[in-house]
């Protein structure tokens, strides 16, 4: 057993750089992926592992488009683009798109009105990283083992969960995944059940994730959803360990 662990931490040691490989977003590289790659994380507390896919490149008249789709389980928790036209069109698209996956859990969702082409590159491309997704992997053997090495816990992903904010229109609440010391990942917990809520939030994901911190712009007619949600996004990025 004691040399096992030498051997387990040198396989996690390889695996870093990885994990922590994050190709730029909204790029016209027309760099091609033959395979969909897959990098399982470190499974969390509850027994589950995030797993991250990225889908195939879909090279489209306006550029190419590429997904990466983080699972935990069999639920999609989260999408990024790795890859996708510097257009205008796409990059008020792409929010949407990226809404509807979360909601429909798949890849059978509606092309966004004016961005069709980057639309079906990204169906594609999420399609792509879907069926490449590897079957979960509960191994209690492997789960003890990596929680011993610390370059494992280092490597892994953080989930922060924001406080619970009530507003007027009602409650908001944040969780944010973080790859070190950076924002992966922004989803809703809770939120108002208002129009002027949904269109908002996508847009407000977005700009945290190209902020990186809780400094952004409130929506226009949704200043109190807005202001709820920045203070729960601050709240996780306090906790985070």
């Amino acid at each position: 057993m004691k040399r096992a662990i030498p051997v387990l931490v040198l396989t996690v040691a390889g695996l870093i750089p990885v994990w922590r490989y994050a190709p730029s977003t909204d790029t016209s590289s027309t760099t091609e992926v033959s395979e969909p790659a897959s990098t399982p994380s470190t499974p969390s507390s509850g027994g589950t592992s995030n797993q991250v896919v990225a889908g195939s490149t879909i090279k489209t008249e306006k550029g190419p488009v590429q997904v990466e789709v983080t699972f935990d389980g069999d639920k999609i928790s989260s999408v990024r683009m790795l890859q996708q036209p510097n257009h205008p069109q796409t990059k008020a698209a792409v929010p949407k798109l990226i809404a509807e996956t979360l909601t429909a859990q798949s890849a059978d969702i509606d092309a966004v009105s004016g961005a069709t082409i980057t639309s079906e590159g990204y169906v594609e491309s999420l399609q792509a990283a879907i069926d490449a997704k590897p079957a979960s992997s509960s191994s209690s053997s492997s789960s003890s083992s990596s929680s011993s090495s610390p370059s494992a816990s280092a490597a892994a992903s953080q989930v922060v969960a924001g406080s619970a904010v009530g507003t007027e229109k009602g409650t908001v609440q944040v969780e944010v995944t973080f790859e070190g010391d950076k924002i992966d990942a922004v989803r809703m917990l809770q939120q108002p059940n208002h129009p002027q809520t949904k269109a908002a939030v996508p847009k407000l994901i977005a700009e945290t994730l190209e902020a990186q911190s809780s400094d952004i712009d409130a929506v226009s007619g949704a200043t109190i959803t807005s202001d709820g949600y920045v203070e729960s996004l601050q709240a996780a990025i306090d906790a985070k360990g």
